[in-house]
């Protein structure tokens, strides 16, 4: 399979058109991934625009591709969309990663009441673009045409409110309802996922009272590191991505 990049200038290029690399993925790409003359490649502009083409010319600092195949695909509808809490050591970014080469299609970043991890003031955008690097390399990864919204950190009334528009799925290992037993109804869907201590009592009846429903994946319980990427899976498979 071709090695995949991502680049804002390949909104604009064209079929015969020469897209260039550079900086950090121009190295990756000659360094790191050896890419010679001649060997095919692709290169997205992260919001649909897919290039097929060739190296044309490589070096360590500058990777020239000329664009043989355009195509714009269409973003996913309805959209998939994980609310993570934050949690403790790498937890949540592991989730991050994961549901975003599943298929996740944003990705909202939640400070939940049992939430260890606190996000605020600078720490708060640091965050949010660490999030985001780690979404840029795993679509990459994963050949996306889309790479996934992350939005700023939400407080629990925040992510309450997009039930208004939205339906909101809590995992809850508790719950009656199956998560594979979801029949999509055209809205987005959200998926809600809590810390490591779980989502609290008070949480739930919040979300319940807005319209959010409780659901689980099965007879188990899941670390807050897989729970949203198990769900992204189910969900994926349930709207026939997959």
């Amino acid at each position: 399979m071709a090695l995949h990049f991502v680049v804002e200038s390949a909104s604009d290029a064209g079929e015969g058109s020469i897209v260039t690399l550079t900086g950090a993925e121009a190295k990756h790409a000659a360094v790191v991934r050896r890419v010679r003359v001649g060997e095919a490649v692709t290169i997205g502009d992260g919001a649909g625009v897919w290039l097929e083409g060739e190296a044309v010319d490589v070096s360590a600092s500058r990777v020239d591709v000329r664009v043989m195949r355009r195509v714009v695909r269409e973003r996913p509808s309805p959209r998939l969309v994980l609310v993570q809490a934050l949690a403790k050591g790498d937890r949540d970014e592991l989730a991050v990663q994961a549901s975003c080469e599943l298929g996740v299609d944003e990705i909202v970043p939640w400070q939940a009441a049992r939430s260890i991890s606190r996000w605020e003031g600078p720490k708060a955008v640091k965050g949010r673009e660490r999030w985001a690097s780690i979404v840029r390399e795993a679509a990459k990864q994963a050949h996306r045409a889309w790479v996934p919204e992350v939005s700023s950190v939400s407080s629990t009334a925040q992510v309450i409110a997009r039930a208004a528009e939205q339906r909101v799925l809590v995992l809850d290992p508790t719950a009656d309802d199956r998560l594979s037993a979801v029949e999509p109804d055209g809205r987005d869907l959200v998926l809600v996922v809590g810390p490591e201590g779980g989502i609290s009592a008070d949480e739930l009846e919040r979300l319940a009272s807005a319209g959010a429903e409780r659901v689980r994946l099965g007879d188990t319980v899941l670390r807050t590191s897989t729970a949203g990427p198990a769900a992204i899976a189910v969900l994926s498979a349930r709207l026939g991505r997959w």
